[in-house]
């Protein structure tokens, strides 16, 4: 919908007080999100638990607005999104080649590559944010918290918010998934309800694990039915073909919950990373249109700066210039290529600097583009928190550890092999930082969109959160490691080290490819699949139904565990059910609203428990704090915790039903 020029009042939006609140948040927030990736492989979304945080300060200073709240959330989100760099950066230690994170080193990489990220998203927002029918559903959440929480209640006369309901089902929200998740810590509910079992009696097996988190729950309910029936069907494919099948053709000793765990971790994903790498080829190729348009559209926005008259455009034409969009990319690109020949040069690839830096940086340009644009999209499908950045790079670090075997193994000695594997990590973890916050920055400009934010000053905001987040990632990376250390690398306690699975899977990769030994067989399958499926969501598509079966998605439901994907599933499934019924009263779309903030309050809350249990884990190296039951208790914990997850849903779902159609 287009909206109305820019009145020419002054309003409270990019302020100092925002941005100090925004970067205060930012360490809290990256701290824990780097601890809670390492350890458990996932990292969560920032920007909603941001906003109630800015609401609740910048209230208690008055004088505040929606879009000085929406800043501060944009900070902190862009900072708290750049920590997925350890999904890449800690192989480098794992592969024995640093001992810690030299400091300059690593704040370049983050620093640099979040700022390409920044700018990389500013053409894709037209394409993909302002002209583009994608749900966004932690941006719409988000949104739907700044609103209820803003004291301007002018929109919210003709709503469901203006009689407290919406406010209502955002804190009720809150307070359930908070109070469901501190039980879970306390090991009385179960975290997960799962099951593995053999299949025949040739040694086949598989299983699922529902994870009780009703903050996945509540991104199936925001990412709507077909999305969520996509990633129920790759979890059918991974785990009811897939697993099965590599299983017996390539037998793991041990329990059966561990040997399929395996078999999906050594076989599976690289299926589903061959889906998913296809899957994003054709998304490029349908993007190619909308990028045009949207790079059209800032040459127009820059001409009518240059003319005077940007005031006649609408807001959401309002970006950074694009003149200087360029100006900050160039000078990006200056530090990647001397952080490239750094590298090089201390690698003992120095003989070859030159090849290594304008193929790198080229590598970069193009690489971070094209992520940016995938990484984007998945985003606006199904949520930041949700999209597969260790797929994207996997596709990357087997795209950079080929051009290196392609162009510059032959000129090195055997033993130069190490050197190389590092110099694929390191590039791989520039484009990564890209790739992260590409992933995030469009939610926040959707969120932006939705509470009449000025793109450009939320563009500057997120390059304060990328330099804020970028200082704070490398001392918290080389405290874990002193503390910890990672799993894999030289002389680490395996029982005290920090799983770092992403980072291990890809410095592993990077290995196989360029030693020769990886299975190409199982990226081409995948790619298979993922070629299938488009023919088969294009043919959806013109049937003209609401019907579809988004590719991405279902590569998703292969990569990802189930203990994610499963509950995604039962979101959406139910949150689709309460729509439905919702259209039955009079009261239709004030009732579909009130589902949306309950959802959003439920990610709220155990958003916030997160960072708190996760801060705790850390200060205290006790890794169950809250515990008062030992593992004796975990099969009661799984009827208990199954039941009364159960029972919360059924309550909260109806109890917002007679809300929405006045009972």
């Amino acid at each position: 919908m287009t909206q109305p020029a820019l009145s020419s009042s002054p309003r409270r939006e990019l302020t100092l007080r925002g941005v100090i609140i925004g970067i205060v948040i930012t360490v809290v927030f990256t701290a824990a999100n780097v601890f809670f990736g390492l350890k458990a492989g996932l990292t969560f979304a920032t920007s909603i638990p941001a906003a109630v945080i800015s609401m609740a300060v910048l209230r208690a200073l008055k004088n505040s607005t929606v879009q000085e709240n929406n800043i501060v959330q944009t900070v902190a989100s862009a900072a708290g999104t750049l920590s997925a760099i350890i999904f890449v950066l800690p192989g480098l230690v794992i592969l024995g080649y640093w001992n810690g994170f030299p400091f300059w080193m690593s704040f370049g990489i983050c620093a640099t590559g979040g700022i390409l990220g920044v700018m990389y998203t500013i053409p894709l927002r037209r394409a993909l944010v302002t002209d583009s029918d994608l749900p966004y559903p932690e941006g719409v959440a988000c949104a739907e918290v700044l609103k209820v929480g803003s004291g301007d209640t002018e929109e919210a006369a003709e709503s469901v918010e203006s009689g407290g309901a919406g406010l209502k089902a955002v804190v009720v929200g809150s307070i359930v998934s908070a109070a469901f998740y501190i039980v879970v810590q306390t090991k009385i509910f179960a975290a997960a309800v799962s099951s593995y079992f053999r299949i025949g009696d040739r040694g086949a097996a598989t299983g699922f694990d529902f994870g009780l988190s009703f903050a996945l729950f509540a991104v199936g309910h925001l990412v709507g039915l077909w999305v969520g029936v996509a990633m129920l069907l790759g979890a059918i494919i991974g785990w009811g073909w897939a697993v099965p099948h590599f299983l017996l053709l390539h037998p793991e000793g041990g329990a059966v919950a561990e040997a399929a765990q395996a078999t999906w971790s050594h076989y599976v994903r690289f299926v589903g990373a061959g889906t998913i790498g296809v899957a994003a080829i054709w998304t490029l190729a349908k993007l190619v249109k909308p990028v045009i348009g949207g790079l059209a559209g800032a040459m127009r926005a820059s001409r009518a700066r240059k003319a005077g008259t940007l005031h006649s455009l609408p807001r959401t034409e309002h970006d950074m210039p694009i003149g200087q969009v360029g100006i900050i990319t160039l000078l990006c690109l200056i530090p990647v290529a001397w952080l490239l020949g750094h590298f090089a040069n201390i690698s003992g690839l120095g003989e070859h600097m030159a090849l290594l830096v304008i193929g790198g940086v080229v590598f970069v340009i193009i690489l971070s583009f094209l992520v940016s644009a995938v990484c984007g999209y998945m985003a606006g499908l199904i949520g930041s928190s949700n999209s597969p950045l260790s797929g994207v790079g996997i596709l990357v670090v087997i795209i950079a550890a080929l051009l290196l075997v392609l162009g510059v193994k032959s000129l090195v000695p055997e033993e130069a092999g190490k050197a190389l594997v590092a110099f694929a990590l390191f590039i791989t973890s520039i484009v990564f930082a890209v790739a992260s916050i590409a992933n995030n920055n469009l939610q926040d400009l959707k969120t932006g969109q939705l509470v009449d934010a000025t793109p450009s000053l939320q563009q500057w905001a997120l390059v304060i959160g990328v330099i804020a987040g970028a200082l704070v990632i490398p001392p918290v990376l080389d405290l874990l490691n002193q503390a910890y250390g990672f799993l894999g690398a030289p002389g680490v306690d395996p029982a005290r080290a920090l799983p770092a699975p992403q980072a291990g899977l890809i410095s592993a990769l990077a290995q196989g490819v360029i030693t020769g030994n990886i299975d190409w067989s199982l990226i081409a399958i995948g790619g298979g699949i993922g070629a299938v499926l488009i023919v088969v969501d294009e043919v959806l598509g013109k049937t003209g139904k609401s019907m579809r079966l988004p590719p991405l998605a279902v590569g998703l439901g292969i990569y990802l565990p189930t203990s994610t994907t499963l509950m995604v599933v039962v979101g959406a499934l139910v949150g689709a059910w309460f729509d439905k019924r919702a259209e039955r009263g009079p009261k239709a779309e004030p009732t579909k609203q009130l589902g949306v903030l309950l959802a959003s309050g439920l990610i709220v809350g155990e958003s916030l428990l997160g960072v708190i249990v996760a801060a705790a884990v850390a200060l205290s190296g006790n890794q169950s704090p809250l515990a008062v039951v030992g593992d004796s208790f975990a099969t009661p914990a799984i009827w208990i915790g199954g039941l009364a997850f159960t029972a919360t849903v059924v309550v909260m779902y109806r109890w917002i039903a007679r809300m929405g159609q006045g009972g």
